[in-house]
């Protein structure tokens, strides 16, 4: 996938000092996770085809495009599978664009998205208020190609912003900058080259988009501004219509205001990676975002074999957290604005694991030492403070079922010197086992010392889950300990996805 924060120009556009402070806020870094909703008229024919991808080459990619928000595009790509399903499904005569006049969403599906949002255990919400098609879900002056002009005949990111707003969620926009294929004569996108070279950059192109995106400033206030796809370069030069200026309208008018890195200058403020694994702990701060599925749009031929699964969904957000990273969960709408059952399971059962465990995610920050750059295998690290300032290590294990796991010899000396790991059996005194004197490599976990999760000899460690009782059918909490020199991490209950142990920091 394609990364933008390095990608800015024309060489004579203005540079990185014409533009204003675009720091990441403290909010967003402490929320740690957002709902992405991509709903338009794309929505409505609800596919791309993902049922054999064996074949998908790069030169065939964009014939065989897995987005179904991309269908505007693939549909007029000559032999693609879209177009040949859109021939048959709908008829030569109908075009994409007509989509517009039967497009009815429920009128209470914005409150609906909303609260499944809320319920997942995210912080902010970003819908896209105009994709490539050119099609605007809020009531816009610039053209007639609006969800108020046309079948749903209202003001749709009105109804989520308000939705979002009383529901205590941030409200961010994504707005597509430099494609717009209902205001261009290109034709079809169908290689990674002409997705940057098939846009307008003319003056008058570069005022339509500044026109609509200061519209969506002025309206909405929105908390993030999410472009796509880079920026007209006729707007990156000075002038009244420059982005540069248009980013200080917009922290003046939002100085907490946050700015994605898809615009295609010097200077961004969230890098944002699009179904990509983060392998190591970033500087930068980062934004993962990714379907449930292979899509964005909702995708009828979408099953559980595309999708991921609540336990994949927590461990993903988890691996980003403790990589420095924010997580942007899409979620695919139907057409009518209901969300399909596997995406709404997956979500629910993230909301119950975040609404036990949030404290080893929200407001905390990534372990920054050198032993865990790359973390152990299975194992991820993040950092923060309890309710009485009191800072807390959280280790969490992305695969319980697997049993006890025993860290490497660097790992463990890097926990000793910043955490209080009780002995083995040690409950407020000293005591401990020998260490078994093996030596496995930096940052690494021994496979072979993993073990059964059944110890009752061990000592329980503070953790971040709920109280248990006693009792002997009771599952033992999750909990750390040393054996010699070694920190073990025992998971306690193996049908949490994900096992939270939290060590007070010295």
């Amino acid at each position: 996938m394609i990364s933008f924060d390095d990608r800015h120009g024309p060489e004579d556009a203005a540079p990185a000092s014409a533009y204003p402070d675009l720091t990441v806020p403290d909010w967003y870094r402490d929320a740690k996770f957002g709902i992405f909703i991509h709903w338009g008229l794309y929505s409505v024919p609800g596919w791309a085809d993902v049922l054999d991808r064996s074949d998908v080459t790069e030169d065939n990619a964009y014939a065989r495009h897995q987005y179904a928000e991309w269908y505007a595009n693939t549909v007029r790509i000559e032999g693609s599978p879209t177009r040949e399903r859109h021939l048959k499904l709908f008829g030569e005569d109908h075009g994409y664009e007509d989509f517009a006049e039967v497009w009815d969403p429920i009128r209470s599906s914005p409150a609906a998205m909303v609260q499944l949002a809320r319920k997942a255990g995210a912080k902010y919400l970003v819908p896209t208020s105009k994709h490539h098609d050119g099609f605007c879900l809020w009531d816009s002056q610039t053209t007639d190609f609006t969800a108020a002009h046309h079948k749903p005949g209202r003001d749709l990111i009105a109804k989520l912003e308000e939705a979002a707003r009383a529901a205590g969620l941030r409200f961010g926009l994504y707005y597509s900058g430099a494609l717009d294929w209902h205001e261009s004569d290109f034709g079809p996108i169908t290689s990674h080259e002409e997705l940057f070279s098939f846009r307008r950059n003319d003056e008058e192109f570069a005022a339509f988009a500044a026109a609509q995106l200061r519209e969506l400033i002025d309206r909405f206030s929105p908390d993030i501004l999410w472009n796509d796809i880079d920026w007209p370069d006729a707007g990156k030069h000075d002038g009244p219509n420059s982005l540069q200026q248009i980013f200080r309208e917009y922290l003046q008018k939002v100085p907490s205001g946050m700015i994605n890195d898809r615009w295609g200058v010097p200077v961004h403020g969230v890098a944002t990676r699009e179904y990509q694994d983060i392998d190591s702990v970033q500087d930068e701060v980062f934004e993962a975002t990714r379907g449930l599925g292979l899509s964005f749009g909702f995708n009828h031929d979408e099953s559980a074999e595309h999708a991921l699964t609540g336990a994949e969904v927590i461990c993903l957000l988890v691996d980003v957290v403790s990589k420095n990273g924010n997580l942007l969960l899409n979620i695919g709408p139907r057409a009518d604005g209901t969300i399909p059952e596997l995406q709404t399971l997956a979500l629910e059962e993230l909301g119950a694991w975040i609404n036990e465990y949030g404290e080893a995610i929200y407001a905390t920050r990534p372990w920054m030492h050198e032993a865990v750059r790359t973390p152990p295998e299975g194992v991820r690290f993040t950092r923060g403070t309890d309710g009485t300032g009191q800072e807390q290590l959280h280790v969490l294990l992305l695969d319980p079922e697997a049993g006890e796991v025993r860290l490497s010899a660097e790992v463990s000396a890097a926990i000793r010197e910043l955490a209080e790991v009780p002995e083995r059996g040690e409950k407020k005194g000293a005591a401990g086992g020998a260490s078994d004197g093996t030596d496995e490599a930096a940052g690494s976990v021994d496979p072979g010392e993993r073990k059964d999760a059944d110890r009752s000899d061990d000592a329980d460690a503070v953790t971040d889950g709920p109280d248990r009782d006693d009792d002997d059918d009771q599952e033992e909490p999750a909990a750390a300990h040393l054996e010699g020199d070694r920190v073990v991490i025992t998971p306690g209950d193996a049908t949490d996805p994900v096992a939270v142990v939290t060590l007070p920091v010295r």
